[in-house]
Protein backbone atom coordinates (compact mmCIF):
# COMPACT_ATOMS: atom_id res chain seq x y z
CA UNK A 1 0.00 0.00 0.00
CA UNK A 2 1.04 3.16 -0.62
CA UNK A 3 0.37 6.34 1.11
CA UNK A 4 -0.53 9.64 -0.06
CA UNK A 5 -2.12 13.16 1.26
CA UNK A 6 -5.58 13.23 0.51
CA UNK A 7 -7.84 16.77 0.41
CA UNK A 8 -11.52 16.89 1.25
CA UNK A 9 -13.15 20.32 0.65
CA UNK A 10 -16.19 21.23 2.56
CA UNK A 11 -18.35 23.87 3.26
CA UNK A 12 -16.78 26.75 4.95
CA UNK A 13 -18.01 26.32 8.90
CA UNK A 14 -18.49 22.81 8.72
CA UNK A 15 -14.74 21.78 8.70
CA UNK A 16 -14.85 20.22 12.34
CA UNK A 17 -18.34 17.56 10.60
CA UNK A 18 -15.65 16.19 7.81
CA UNK A 19 -13.28 16.13 10.54
CA UNK A 20 -15.06 13.77 12.72
CA UNK A 21 -16.09 11.64 9.67
CA UNK A 22 -12.71 11.13 8.92
CA UNK A 23 -11.37 10.34 12.51
CA UNK A 24 -14.52 7.67 12.30
CA UNK A 25 -13.21 6.14 8.83
CA UNK A 26 -10.04 5.68 10.41
CA UNK A 27 -7.66 8.02 9.11
CA UNK A 28 -5.18 10.28 10.41
CA UNK A 29 -5.72 14.23 10.18
CA UNK A 30 -2.87 15.98 8.83
CA UNK A 31 -4.51 19.60 8.88
CA UNK A 32 -7.84 21.92 9.16
CA UNK A 33 -8.05 24.93 7.17
CA UNK A 34 -10.70 27.08 5.82
CA UNK A 35 -13.08 24.65 3.89
CA UNK A 36 -11.24 21.73 3.59
CA UNK A 37 -9.39 19.09 5.61
CA UNK A 38 -6.37 17.32 5.08
CA UNK A 39 -5.62 13.71 5.82
CA UNK A 40 -3.38 10.94 4.96
CA UNK A 41 -4.76 7.48 3.78
CA UNK A 42 -3.57 4.64 1.16
CA UNK A 43 -5.56 3.41 -2.11
CA UNK A 44 -7.92 1.73 0.07
CA UNK A 45 -8.79 4.77 1.38
CA UNK A 46 -9.07 7.18 -1.20
CA UNK A 47 -11.97 4.04 -1.99
CA UNK A 48 -13.61 4.19 1.24
CA UNK A 49 -13.99 8.23 1.35
CA UNK A 50 -15.55 8.56 -1.86
CA UNK A 51 -17.96 6.27 -0.55
CA UNK A 52 -18.74 6.91 2.92
CA UNK A 53 -18.11 10.86 3.46
CA UNK A 54 -21.04 12.44 3.50
CA UNK A 55 -20.30 16.11 3.97
CA UNK A 56 -17.45 16.42 1.37
CA UNK A 57 -17.57 17.89 -2.00
CA UNK A 58 -14.77 15.35 -3.38
CA UNK A 59 -11.80 13.72 -2.12
CA UNK A 60 -8.19 14.47 -4.47
CA UNK A 61 -4.72 13.40 -3.78
CA UNK A 62 -2.18 16.35 -3.31
CA UNK A 63 0.35 15.72 -5.46
CA UNK A 64 2.18 19.02 -4.63
CA UNK A 65 2.34 21.76 -2.12
CA UNK A 66 4.45 25.05 -2.77
CA UNK A 67 5.06 28.80 -2.74
CA UNK A 68 5.44 30.68 -5.95
CA UNK A 69 5.72 34.37 -6.99
CA UNK A 70 6.21 34.18 -10.96
CA UNK A 71 4.83 31.40 -13.41
CA UNK A 72 8.55 30.81 -14.29
CA UNK A 73 8.78 29.41 -10.18
CA UNK A 74 5.15 27.84 -10.61
CA UNK A 75 5.98 26.24 -13.96
CA UNK A 76 9.62 24.84 -12.84
CA UNK A 77 7.91 23.78 -9.52
CA UNK A 78 4.87 21.89 -11.34
CA UNK A 79 6.92 20.04 -13.75
CA UNK A 80 9.35 18.84 -10.96
CA UNK A 81 6.20 16.89 -9.21
CA UNK A 82 6.53 12.94 -9.95
CA UNK A 83 3.64 13.19 -12.21
CA UNK A 84 4.35 9.61 -13.88
CA UNK A 85 3.36 8.11 -10.61
CA UNK A 86 -0.10 8.73 -11.39
CA UNK A 87 -0.35 9.61 -15.07
CA UNK A 88 0.15 6.66 -17.58
CA UNK A 89 1.55 7.60 -20.96
CA UNK A 90 -2.31 7.42 -22.45
CA UNK A 91 -4.02 9.01 -19.67
CA UNK A 92 -6.25 11.61 -20.51
CA UNK A 93 -5.26 14.88 -18.39
CA UNK A 94 -6.25 19.02 -17.73
CA UNK A 95 -6.58 21.33 -15.28
CA UNK A 96 -10.03 21.38 -14.55
CA UNK A 97 -10.26 24.07 -12.37
CA UNK A 98 -7.53 27.04 -10.71
CA UNK A 99 -8.53 29.25 -7.55
CA UNK A 100 -6.51 31.98 -6.75
CA UNK A 101 -6.88 34.09 -3.40
CA UNK A 102 -4.77 36.83 -2.21
CA UNK A 103 -1.89 35.61 -4.23
CA UNK A 104 0.69 37.01 -6.88
CA UNK A 105 -0.58 34.62 -9.67
CA UNK A 106 -3.98 35.30 -9.88
CA UNK A 107 -4.95 34.56 -13.82
CA UNK A 108 -6.79 31.06 -13.59
CA UNK A 109 -6.44 30.64 -17.41
CA UNK A 110 -2.45 31.32 -17.09
CA UNK A 111 -2.55 28.99 -14.37
CA UNK A 112 -3.95 25.96 -16.15
CA UNK A 113 -2.39 26.31 -19.21
CA UNK A 114 1.21 26.74 -17.83
CA UNK A 115 0.36 23.58 -15.39
CA UNK A 116 -0.43 21.94 -18.37
CA UNK A 117 2.73 22.18 -20.29
CA UNK A 118 4.64 21.77 -17.09
CA UNK A 119 3.24 18.22 -16.76
CA UNK A 120 3.62 17.70 -20.65
CA UNK A 121 7.01 18.30 -20.27
CA UNK A 122 7.69 16.45 -17.32
CA UNK A 123 6.14 13.07 -18.80
CA UNK A 124 7.63 13.86 -21.92
CA UNK A 125 10.98 13.44 -20.33
CA UNK A 126 9.92 10.48 -18.35
CA UNK A 127 7.98 8.36 -21.27
CA UNK A 128 10.49 9.43 -23.85
CA UNK A 129 7.48 10.39 -26.51
CA UNK A 130 6.74 13.82 -27.85
CA UNK A 131 3.28 13.67 -28.88
CA UNK A 132 -0.05 11.73 -26.07
CA UNK A 133 -2.77 10.50 -27.32
CA UNK A 134 -4.77 11.09 -23.95
CA UNK A 135 -7.35 8.30 -25.27
CA UNK A 136 -7.09 6.10 -21.56
CA UNK A 137 -8.78 7.24 -17.86
CA UNK A 138 -9.58 10.69 -17.55
CA UNK A 139 -7.46 12.35 -14.65
CA UNK A 140 -8.34 15.82 -13.97
CA UNK A 141 -6.41 18.50 -11.83
CA UNK A 142 -7.35 21.19 -9.81
CA UNK A 143 -4.79 23.87 -8.29
CA UNK A 144 -5.29 26.23 -5.27
CA UNK A 145 -3.99 29.21 -5.03
CA UNK A 146 -3.92 31.14 -1.07
CA UNK A 147 -1.41 33.48 -0.45
CA UNK A 148 1.20 32.56 -2.89
CA UNK A 149 0.90 29.17 -1.89
CA UNK A 150 -0.03 26.23 -5.10
CA UNK A 151 -1.71 23.09 -3.60
CA UNK A 152 -1.93 20.90 -6.99
CA UNK A 153 -4.40 18.35 -6.89
CA UNK A 154 -5.71 15.11 -8.87
CA UNK A 155 -9.28 14.68 -8.39
CA UNK A 156 -10.89 10.99 -7.79
CA UNK A 157 -14.27 11.89 -7.53
CA UNK A 158 -14.98 13.80 -10.53
CA UNK A 159 -18.60 14.67 -10.10
CA UNK A 160 -19.19 16.53 -6.58
CA UNK A 161 -20.44 13.91 -4.31
CA UNK A 162 -23.11 15.57 -3.15
CA UNK A 163 -24.52 13.96 -6.76
CA UNK A 164 -25.61 11.17 -4.75
CA UNK A 165 -27.50 9.47 -7.53
CA UNK A 166 -30.95 10.22 -5.84
CA UNK A 167 -32.13 13.71 -6.63
CA UNK A 168 -33.39 13.76 -9.60
CA UNK A 169 -36.44 16.02 -9.23
CA UNK A 170 -35.38 19.37 -7.28
CA UNK A 171 -37.21 22.38 -6.17
CA UNK A 172 -36.87 25.68 -6.22
CA UNK A 173 -33.18 26.93 -4.19
CA UNK A 174 -32.47 23.76 -3.15
CA UNK A 175 -30.01 22.96 -0.07
CA UNK A 176 -26.99 20.36 -1.49
CA UNK A 177 -27.10 16.73 -0.17
CA UNK A 178 -23.45 17.09 1.58
CA UNK A 179 -24.52 20.57 3.13
CA UNK A 180 -28.27 18.59 4.64
CA UNK A 181 -26.00 16.25 5.83
CA UNK A 182 -23.16 18.20 7.46
CA UNK A 183 -25.90 20.50 9.10
CA UNK A 184 -28.09 17.47 10.92
CA UNK A 185 -24.70 15.69 11.94
CA UNK A 186 -24.14 19.06 13.88
CA UNK A 187 -27.31 18.17 15.71
CA UNK A 188 -27.89 16.18 18.83
CA UNK A 189 -30.39 14.31 16.22
CA UNK A 190 -29.89 10.33 16.06
CA UNK A 191 -32.36 8.12 13.92
CA UNK A 192 -34.45 6.79 17.46
CA UNK A 193 -35.39 10.84 17.83
CA UNK A 194 -38.40 12.74 15.53
CA UNK A 195 -36.97 14.85 12.84
CA UNK A 196 -39.13 17.44 10.63
CA UNK A 197 -38.98 19.54 7.81
CA UNK A 198 -41.93 21.52 7.65
CA UNK A 199 -39.91 23.31 4.38
CA UNK A 200 -38.96 20.01 2.99
CA UNK A 201 -38.69 21.22 -0.55
CA UNK A 202 -37.47 17.75 -2.37
CA UNK A 203 -36.84 16.36 0.37
CA UNK A 204 -33.37 16.34 0.88
CA UNK A 205 -33.14 16.83 4.63
CA UNK A 206 -35.48 13.80 5.56
CA UNK A 207 -33.51 11.51 2.79
CA UNK A 208 -30.12 12.50 4.23
CA UNK A 209 -31.62 12.06 7.57
CA UNK A 210 -33.04 8.87 6.47
CA UNK A 211 -29.54 7.34 4.80
CA UNK A 212 -27.83 8.43 8.13
CA UNK A 213 -30.33 6.13 10.21
CA UNK A 214 -30.10 3.14 7.61
CA UNK A 215 -26.69 3.43 7.73
CA UNK A 216 -26.47 3.57 3.52
CA UNK A 217 -23.31 5.30 2.62
CA UNK A 218 -23.56 8.61 0.16
CA UNK A 219 -21.32 7.33 -2.59
CA UNK A 220 -21.94 3.21 -2.95
CA UNK A 221 -24.34 3.90 -6.02
CA UNK A 222 -22.63 6.48 -8.02
CA UNK A 223 -19.80 5.95 -10.36
CA UNK A 224 -15.93 7.78 -9.94
CA UNK A 225 -13.34 8.82 -12.00
CA UNK A 226 -10.51 7.27 -10.14
CA UNK A 227 -12.29 3.80 -10.61
CA UNK A 228 -10.71 3.23 -13.65
CA UNK A 229 -7.29 4.76 -12.63
CA UNK A 230 -6.03 0.61 -12.88
CA UNK A 231 -2.33 2.19 -12.62
CA UNK A 232 -3.10 3.80 -8.98
CA UNK A 233 -5.44 1.57 -7.41
CA UNK A 234 -6.68 -1.60 -7.94
CA UNK A 235 -10.37 -2.17 -9.07
CA UNK A 236 -11.10 -4.47 -6.66
CA UNK A 237 -10.82 -2.24 -3.69
CA UNK A 238 -13.48 -0.26 -5.21
CA UNK A 239 -15.79 -3.73 -4.86
CA UNK A 240 -14.19 -4.46 -1.52
CA UNK A 241 -15.79 -0.58 -0.44
CA UNK A 242 -19.10 -0.95 -2.28
CA UNK A 243 -19.15 -4.23 -0.45
CA UNK A 244 -18.30 -3.10 3.11
CA UNK A 245 -21.13 -0.21 2.12
CA UNK A 246 -23.43 -2.99 1.62
CA UNK A 247 -22.74 -4.75 4.59
CA UNK A 248 -23.61 -1.74 7.41
CA UNK A 249 -27.28 -1.31 5.63
CA UNK A 250 -29.90 -1.71 7.47
CA UNK A 251 -33.44 -0.33 6.62
CA UNK A 252 -35.40 -2.89 9.16
CA UNK A 253 -35.52 0.10 11.61
CA UNK A 254 -38.24 2.74 13.31
CA UNK A 255 -38.10 5.95 12.31
CA UNK A 256 -40.29 9.18 12.57
CA UNK A 257 -38.81 11.30 9.81
CA UNK A 258 -41.26 13.96 8.18
CA UNK A 259 -40.83 16.13 5.45
CA UNK A 260 -43.86 18.36 4.74
CA UNK A 261 -44.30 21.71 1.98
CA UNK A 262 -47.40 23.54 0.50
CA UNK A 263 -46.42 22.33 -2.91
CA UNK A 264 -48.01 18.96 -3.51
CA UNK A 265 -46.17 18.47 -7.06
CA UNK A 266 -42.85 19.37 -4.74
CA UNK A 267 -43.78 16.53 -2.26
CA UNK A 268 -44.73 13.84 -5.16
CA UNK A 269 -40.99 14.73 -6.48
CA UNK A 270 -39.63 14.30 -2.78
CA UNK A 271 -41.35 10.84 -2.50
CA UNK A 272 -39.63 9.96 -5.85
CA UNK A 273 -36.48 11.01 -4.77
CA UNK A 274 -36.58 8.85 -1.69
CA UNK A 275 -37.99 5.75 -3.10
CA UNK A 276 -34.61 6.30 -5.60
CA UNK A 277 -32.44 6.52 -2.10
CA UNK A 278 -33.96 3.45 -0.97
CA UNK A 279 -35.42 5.00 2.15
CA UNK A 280 -39.08 5.40 1.07
CA UNK A 281 -40.16 3.43 3.86
CA UNK A 282 -38.37 5.34 6.56
CA UNK A 283 -39.99 8.96 5.88
CA UNK A 284 -43.18 10.41 5.79
CA UNK A 285 -43.95 13.34 3.77
CA UNK A 286 -47.47 15.08 3.62
CA UNK A 287 -48.81 18.07 1.90
CA UNK A 288 -49.20 20.85 4.50
CA UNK A 289 -48.41 24.85 4.83
CA UNK A 290 -45.85 25.54 7.79
CA UNK A 291 -49.57 26.57 9.90
CA UNK A 292 -51.15 23.37 9.98
CA UNK A 293 -48.06 21.09 10.77
CA UNK A 294 -48.01 19.22 14.35
CA UNK A 295 -46.87 16.32 16.26
CA UNK A 296 -47.77 15.25 19.53
CA UNK A 297 -44.82 13.56 20.71
CA UNK A 298 -41.93 15.57 22.76
CA UNK A 299 -38.34 15.98 21.85
CA UNK A 300 -38.29 16.32 18.43
CA UNK A 301 -36.44 17.98 16.18
CA UNK A 302 -36.92 20.84 13.01
CA UNK A 303 -34.23 21.34 10.79
CA UNK A 304 -35.26 23.23 8.10
CA UNK A 305 -34.31 25.58 5.31
CA UNK A 306 -37.53 27.86 4.71
CA UNK A 307 -37.24 30.49 1.39
CA UNK A 308 -34.71 33.31 1.71
CA UNK A 309 -36.54 35.77 -0.06
CA UNK A 310 -34.44 35.03 -3.30
CA UNK A 311 -36.67 36.07 -6.05
CA UNK A 312 -37.84 40.54 -4.82
CA UNK A 313 -41.86 38.99 -5.57
CA UNK A 314 -41.06 36.21 -2.50
CA UNK A 315 -39.67 38.76 -0.04
CA UNK A 316 -43.59 40.13 1.09
CA UNK A 317 -44.01 37.08 2.32
CA UNK A 318 -41.47 36.35 4.74
CA UNK A 319 -42.26 37.57 7.70
CA UNK A 320 -45.31 36.01 8.21
CA UNK A 321 -43.46 32.09 6.36
CA UNK A 322 -41.46 32.93 9.66
CA UNK A 323 -44.13 34.34 12.27
CA UNK A 324 -46.02 30.89 11.15
CA UNK A 325 -42.44 28.67 11.62
CA UNK A 326 -42.20 30.90 14.97
CA UNK A 327 -45.96 29.76 16.10
CA UNK A 328 -45.16 25.66 14.75
CA UNK A 329 -41.72 25.79 16.94
CA UNK A 330 -43.70 26.94 19.93
CA UNK A 331 -46.74 24.69 19.99
CA UNK A 332 -44.03 21.70 19.90
CA UNK A 333 -42.98 20.49 23.59
CA UNK A 334 -39.80 20.38 24.15
CA UNK A 335 -38.19 20.22 20.79
CA UNK A 336 -35.01 22.18 19.79
CA UNK A 337 -35.29 23.93 16.02
CA UNK A 338 -32.28 24.13 13.56
CA UNK A 339 -32.79 26.73 10.82
CA UNK A 340 -30.50 27.48 7.86
CA UNK A 341 -31.38 30.35 6.12
CA UNK A 342 -29.70 34.32 4.93
CA UNK A 343 -33.22 36.18 5.68
CA UNK A 344 -31.88 38.57 8.06
CA UNK A 345 -34.96 39.13 10.18
CA UNK A 346 -35.24 35.38 11.48
CA UNK A 347 -35.26 35.95 14.80
CA UNK A 348 -37.46 38.91 14.69
CA UNK A 349 -40.03 37.14 12.64
CA UNK A 350 -39.71 33.96 14.44
CA UNK A 351 -40.75 35.58 17.90
CA UNK A 352 -37.79 33.66 19.60
CA UNK A 353 -34.08 34.28 20.16
CA UNK A 354 -31.58 31.95 19.12
CA UNK A 355 -29.50 29.81 21.60
CA UNK A 356 -26.90 29.95 19.47
CA UNK A 357 -26.11 31.10 15.87
CA UNK A 358 -23.56 30.01 13.23
CA UNK A 359 -22.17 31.03 10.06
CA UNK A 360 -21.98 29.10 7.25
CA UNK A 361 -20.98 29.64 3.18
CA UNK A 362 -23.30 27.77 1.57
CA UNK A 363 -21.82 28.18 -2.12
CA UNK A 364 -20.95 32.04 -2.33
CA UNK A 365 -23.89 33.20 0.47
CA UNK A 366 -23.80 33.83 4.06
CA UNK A 367 -26.02 31.88 5.90
CA UNK A 368 -26.75 31.48 9.43
CA UNK A 369 -27.72 28.53 11.05
CA UNK A 370 -29.56 29.22 14.00
CA UNK A 371 -30.06 26.98 16.56
CA UNK A 372 -33.23 27.18 19.44
CA UNK A 373 -32.55 24.24 21.67
CA UNK A 374 -35.03 22.73 23.96
CA UNK A 375 -34.30 20.58 27.13
CA UNK A 376 -32.33 17.27 26.91
CA UNK A 377 -35.61 14.20 27.18
CA UNK A 378 -35.21 12.26 30.34
CA UNK A 379 -32.70 9.38 30.28
CA UNK A 380 -34.57 5.96 30.09
CA UNK A 381 -34.53 3.39 32.92
CA UNK A 382 -31.38 1.15 33.14
CA UNK A 383 -29.06 3.80 30.99
CA UNK A 384 -26.67 6.06 33.04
Amino acid sequence: MNKYILVAPCHFGLESVLKREIYDLGYEIIKVEDGRVTFEGDEEAICRSNIFLRTTERVMIQVGRFKAYTFDEFFEKVKALDWERYIPENGRFWVTKANSIKSKLYSSSDIQSLAKKAIVDRLKSVYGIQWFKEDGANYPIRIFFNKDEAMVCLDTSGDSLHKRGYRKMVSKAPISETLAAALIMLTPWHKDRILLDPFCGCGTFPIEAAMIAANIAPGMNREFTGEKWNNVIPKKMWYEAVNEAMDLVDTDIDTDIQGSDIDGEIIKAAMKNAEDAGVANLIHFQRHPVNEVSHRKKYGFIITNPPYGERIEDRENLPSIYGDLGNLYRSLDSWSAYVITSYDKTEEDMGIKATKNRKIYNGMMKTYFYQFLGPKPPKKEGKK
